[in-house]
């Protein structure tokens, strides 16, 4: 499993489960490298102006929207930087709704969620609360500097963060010649639905994803795999390349569920879910003798 993009925690009412969050999808393509024919040398990306066609350096770059034709307003980096929304490292949950309600076309991108800080308890609860609820979470949470909607899934032994597209990223339909809504607006025949059914009928089965390949990517590996064993190699010399937590203890799970249903506790709410200062710098403090004492050992072993 790859390192964690961030270590905040889930919140729902004054509970507040730490977990991590580790991407759950990764780019399968097949990555080209451009190459020039006549040395092999990578061929790298110019800035250009398109008008004069020359290059130009990094620094007379200004990023601008256009608002109107050949008008564009123009933000400084810092000014882009300012209107980041405030990272919280806290997938705030608003709302629990049913999973059917969401179009797949909002789906984005997938992550997982994996407890930390002895959050395994809770975060059990709410897998298997939401699994016998038929229910899942929307929440916002903010990713790398951009706040995104996100829905709050469980998925067999874990409970996935999966983002979702916001409305407005959403192409409406109107503008496509669709057939009318309806199987009688459409002119459809009982006996072609009855046929279709039929055929939807023979051909369902349940989802296995390792039924399912790219053969594409498939194609080109096993013909990039013959060239490589038949010696059809071109040596490409290589280029330098360039190469935080959330800690709290779970205390009574059951009182931070009253108090969340209660609307008059919310003036103590998430102070009960972590360590106070004084008390974590003593862990601290002690944790660091107990390593203390046990290092000659370690070191003689």
């Amino acid at each position: 499993m790859p390192h964690s993009l961030w270590k905040g925690a889930i919140s729902f009412g004054l509970v507040h489960i730490p977990v991590a969050l580790h991407p759950a999808s990764r780019e399968d393509a097949i990555d080209f490298d451009w190459l020039d024919s006549r040395s092999m040398d990578p061929v790298g990306y110019k800035r250009i102006n398109k008008r004069t066609g020359k290059e130009i350096t990094k620094e007379n770059i200004v990023k601008g929207v256009k608002v109107e034709d050949d008008r564009y307003v123009v933000l400084s980096d810092d000014e882009i930087k300012r209107a980041y929304p405030k990272t919280t490292q806290t997938i705030e949950i608003e709302a629990f709704v049913r999973a059917q309600d969401i179009p797949f076309v909002h789906l984005e991108r997938p992550y997982y969620l994996a407890p930390i800080a002895k959050g395994e308890k809770v975060y059990a609860l709410l897998r298997e609360t939401l699994l016998a609820s038929k229910r899942i979470g929307i929440a916002r949470v903010v990713i790398q500097t951009k706040e995104h909607l996100a829905a709050l899934i469980p998925v067999g032994p874990a409970l996935m963060l999966n983002t979702l597209r916001w409305p407005s990223e959403i192409r409406p339909w109107d503008e496509l010649k669709l057939p009318a809504e309806g199987a009688k607006a459409a002119g459809l025949s009982e006996r072609e639905l009855s046929m279709a059914a039929q055929l939807v009928d023979d051909m369902s089965a349940n989802f296995d994803p390792g039924l399912y390949s790219d053969k594409f990517r498939d194609a080109v590996m096993a013909l990039i795999e013959t060239k490589a064993q038949a010696g059809e190699l071109s040596e490409v010399k290589a280029l330098e390349s360039a190469d935080t937590g959330t800690s709290s203890n779970v205390i009574d799970l059951t009182e931070l569920l009253k108090r969340s249903l209660n609307k008059g506790g919310a003036s103590d709410s998430k102070a009960t879910a972590t360590n106070p200062p004084a008390k974590k710098a003593a862990a601290r403090k002690t944790a660091v003798k107990k390593a203390a004492a046990r290092a000659p050992a370690r070191k003689h072993a």
